[in-house]
């Protein structure tokens, strides 16, 4: 038999066990009404012990109690019933009338004669978790919208191509290669594919094949067993298994070795993956998308792709056209990088200078859109005023466009006689001309036997518009002067 000094030492420490305890828990009696509140509960639901012992447990306001709405009296409660209640997701009332997401368990306790006394309850904070749910889930609203179709810029004919087998790759679940130059902004197209098909809500994995060695990759692409390697301390899973329900992007497929090339071809034929170091196949529900900068076709016939892997992956193959190719889409992807970095700097930068433009059109882009978008962001550091001027581009640009205009300026000499076989150059004639050739510099150029480059020096010079009077922009004239 414990003495009295020991039932009350029994007490004080079960008491602090439960103030020590980072869960809510608290007892109510077979009435219902609440016989103890720890300090857990306290900071959960806002009231203090002396606001709730003696009071009904309908003050925490659950809203749910065994899959409905918290009863009006005690004898409606399951729990007296059933016994047990384990892990339920629910909200309960915070003082201040916000709902707290929790998960709550309970359990019934009886006497020695299995009489009922009353119910112990726990009551797990789910708040920080829901934050985290909510934001990734956010995040990931955030990332589709990043990936949508009309975030790809661009509006000539081959850019409209590349639309259309987007939009027809989204609506399937086919393999899919992706082909163009560094930087022409592949894994962009491969996420507007994943985004706006059936796997949206699914996992979107990139992995960059040549960034890893041949075992590094492996391991990556097909996961582990614990033992299989030195340093392998535990399972992990691959990345076609992390991907299960979504899209697997391969980006630079052309640079695994061949032994990875047999593991993908087996998993694109069978659809299952083996982690390395067991025999186990494991089935997996994913689409993949690969992309490279290479031409396959060309590895095949030398003997370094696998042919039946090649044609495994372009089952449905999506050309991405270099920048070089599509320069009338230069000032709109000016203009959108113009944007971002407005908003990322705090600066208001309205748009270029004539010589700047010009020098952005007549580069060749070997970094295609990447490199444009860094030339931007590079401009936006050194520019001082409300126009981006050729001395804020880069070095290389600025060069490449020098080389140019001494190349224009020599033409123009070797054409002066042409030009003064026409009489003199006005600024009313530069005019008349520019209007015959619906304001096309290069037409205006042609017609008077100058270079363009000159058009544009003898416009800025005479104060002439760079568009026309009537607001019919050109391309070029409208990503000037926005």
């Amino acid at each position: 038999m414990k003495t009295t000094e020991q039932n009350i030492e029994y007490a004080r420490f079960s008491h602090l066990l439960l103030d020590s305890m980072a869960d809510g828990v608290f007892t109510v009696d077979k009435k219902g009404n609440i016989t103890s509140w720890n300090k857990s509960m306290e900071r959960i639901t806002g009231y203090h012990a002396d606001e709730t012992i003696g009071k009904s447990c309908r003050i925490i306001g659950f809203d749910r109690c065994f899959g409905k709405t918290c009863p009006t009296g005690v004898k409606e409660c399951n729990i007296f019933n059933k016994g047990i209640l384990d892990g339920k997701e629910c909200f309960l009332k915070h003082k201040s009338g916000i709902d707290i997401p929790v998960v709550k368990s309970a359990r019934v306790f009886t006497d020695s004669h299995n009489a009922v006394i009353g119910v112990v309850e726990t009551v797990t904070d789910m708040s920080e978790l829901y934050k985290a749910r909510h934001e990734a889930e956010e995040l990931h609203r955030k990332l589709g919208d990043v990936n949508r179709f009309d975030t790809i810029i661009g509006a000539g004919d081959a850019m409209m191509k590349m639309f259309v087998a987007i939009e027809a790759a989204a609506g399937s679940d086919v393999t899919t290669l992706l082909q163009g130059e560094s930087g022409t902004g592949k894994e962009r197209v491969a996420g507007a594919i994943h985004f706006n098909s059936r796997r949206r809500e699914g996992s979107f994995i990139t992995v960059n094949c040549s960034a890893l060695s041949e075992s590094l990759l492996e391991s990556e692409l097909f996961g582990h067993v614990k033992g299989s390697f030195t340093g392998a301390i535990r399972d992990r899973l691959g990345r076609f298994e992390e991907a299960e329900g979504g899209t697997l992007f391969l980006d630079e497929i052309g640079e695994v070795s061949p032994f990875i090339q047999v593991k993908l071809l087996r998993v694109l034929q069978e659809r299952e993956v083996e982690r390395v170091g067991d025999s186990k196949k494991r089935k997996v529900d994913i689409r993949i998308i690969a992309a490279t900068n290479k031409d396959l076709f060309t590895l095949v016939k030398e003997g370094q792709f696998r042919e039946d892997l090649y044609y495994r992956l372009k089952v449905f193959p999506i050309h991405i056209p270099p920048l070089r190719e599509r320069k009338n889409d230069i000032p709109l992807l000016v203009r959108h990088f113009m944007d971002i970095q407005n908003i990322k700097t705090g600066k208001d930068v309205a748009g270029l200078s004539p010589s700047a433009m010009r020098a952005l059109l007549d580069y060749n882009w070997p970094g295609n859109v990447r490199e444009l978008e860094n030339a931007i962001e590079h401009a936006f550091v050194l520019c001082a005023g409300d126009h981006i001027e050729l001395i804020d581009l880069p070095v290389e640009i600025r060069e490449d466009g020098h080389n140019k205009e001494q190349n224009a300026q020599q033409s123009e000499i070797e054409s002066s006689t042409v030009s003064k076989d026409k009489g003199k150059l006005t600024r009313e004639r530069l005019r008349d001309v520019l209007a015959v050739s619906d304001w096309n510099k290069a037409e205006a150029a042609r017609r008077l036997g100058l270079s363009r480059a000159s058009i544009w020096k003898y416009m800025k010079k005479w104060d002439i518009p760079m568009d026309q009077p009537n607001g019919s922009d050109s391309l070029t004239a409208s990503a000037v002067s926005p």
